[in-house]
């Protein structure tokens, strides 16, 4: 038996006892050490951020946490491990200790978020840290790096370089796709478990069983690769992830909320403890933001997501960049400082237009971040022809929703307005010229504070 299979944790895959249920009636195996680092505080608050945070206000049941989401990766890990271990070249390349690194990490894959993370990260406000260099300081510091040391025998640090992506040798590349490449257990679990909470199907309408059975190295050992009779399942994978985006995470409700969090955070964000804050739960750090939002605009932001009445902006415009690319490439991917310079110059023009005072925290523009999201390249490898060749050369699926421009099919560029405008402006119709002027009056006023400032 390979001696990966021979891991208490992968071992445990088998067994009946020392597991916990998770949905959908998912056993996962928990070994005393295991046990040990769930139980560490840095751990256990997770179970205080939601994995969905603002999506519940779209989805009410999608309340499921980072917890509950950490135990399913770490449980997709040792399902990865466990078939990997029968191919003679992982089995090779990977030895029991970097298997047990894998484990470890797997587990802790989140253990640097904060609630609204994704969100936050993706206005990028100085001072403000990506999840995986917060990581550091839960891993570096405290019981949970101490429970990692004496019990794995793995220095800390290295499980902080494989969540950073720091492969420094064809085994640790492996590694780190299988933690974060097109094919990856967080993916897997993240698209399962939110289309199960969510209440719709669309994350779970591909054979998971048989993708991860097609598993293997690709031609240069340092990543992933499938097998031919896994081809199928990946491109229903792919088809998942569109949907997902298109119907969850991009929905038109969420992303109003999430425009509303944006402008709210880059209103105070100066005012908050950002170290302090990022270490409580969802709940702990609303009653900080709340608590500081001396400003009205900031203050009504936030009663609208969460005061006692639930009060979203409306849809007021979007703009594709197939339906709309003069638009969209105005706007998409632009730094949100110019975003909110836009977003006020639209409430002036709109002002002007409805005779009606509407200020600038009114008009929210949400455009797709500055960073695209990682694009699905992986080889299939033909067991008869002893060949490797690109997914996108064999699948006309991949070729069209991964590679030609995935973000741009489901993320769109949307101009979202309070509900006590919403008739007015929505009465003046297409809004395609006054945004593109809008944007006009950004650019100039960008470039007016980059000459002051030099």
């Amino acid at each position: 038996m390979s001696d990966i299979r021979s891991i208490p944790e992968v071992a445990g895959l088998d067994s009946s006892g020392g597991v916990v249920r998770l949905s959908p009636e998912l056993d996962v195996p928990l070994t005393e050490r295991v046990r040990d680092l769930i139980d560490c505080p840095e751990f256990r608050r997770l179970s205080g951020i939601p994995q969905l945070g603002l999506v519940s206000l779209v989805y009410p049941a999608a309340t499921h946490s980072r917890f509950e989401h950490s135990l399913g990766v770490y449980r997709l890990g040792l399902l990865f491990l466990r078939h990997l271990s029968h191919n003679e070249r992982f089995a090779e390349a990977i030895s029991r200790e970097q298997a047990e690194l894998f484990i470890v990490a797997a587990l802790l894959h989140d253990i640097g978020h904060w609630p609204f993370c994704h969100p936050i990260e993706d206005i990028r406000l100085d001072g403000v840290p990506r999840h995986e260099e917060f990581a550091a300081s839960f891993l570096l510091d405290g019981e949970l790096g101490n429970c990692i040391e004496k019990d794995w025998g793995i220095k800390p640090r290295a499980v902080l370089a494989l969540l950073s992506g720091e492969a420094s040798n064809p085994a640790e590349s492996v590694l780190s796709s299988m933690l974060s490449g097109p094919i990856d257990i967080d993916k897997l679990d993240y698209l399962m478990r939110d289309s199960f909470h969510a209440g719709v199907p669309y994350g779970r309408n591909y054979d998971q069983g048989r993708l991860i059975g097609s598993l293997c190295l690709n031609e240069a050992g340092d990543g992933l690769a499938i097998t031919q009779k896994g081809k199928t399942a990946a491109e229903m994978m792919v088809f998942a992830r569109y949907v997902m985006f298109s119907e969850v995470y991009w929905h038109h409700g969420v992303r109003a909320a999430t425009a509303m969090l944006q402008r709210a955070f880059y209103l105070l964000y100066r005012d908050i403890a950002r170290d302090e804050v990022f270490r409580l739960s969802q709940d702990g750090m609303v009653t900080q933001m709340r608590n500081v939002a001396r400003q009205p605009e900031a203050r009504e932001l936030l009663d609208g997501l969460f005061g006692h009445r639930r009060v979203l902006y409306k849809r007021l415009a979007q703009f594709s960049f197939y339906e709309s690319p003069e638009v969209y490439e105005q706007v998409a991917r632009r730094s949100y400082d110019w975003l909110v310079g836009c977003s006020d110059e639209l409430a002036r023009a709109l002002s002007s237009r409805t005779g009606g005072e509407i200020h600038g925290h009114e008009v929210l523009i949400d455009a797709p971040p500055v960073e695209k999201e990682v694009e699905f390249k992986i080889d299939v490898f033909d067991q008869k022809k002893n060949s490797y060749r690109p997914l996108e050369e064999v699948s006309p699926v991949v070729r069209t929703l991964a590679h030609e421009q995935f973000d741009d099919f489901v993320k769109r560029v949307r101009v979202f307005i309070h509900p006590r405008h919403s008739k007015s402006c929505s009465e003046l119709g297409d809004l395609s010229q006054l945004l593109l002027e809008a944007a006009a009056g950004a650019d100039s006023r960008a470039g007016n504070q980059v000459a002051q400032g030099s």
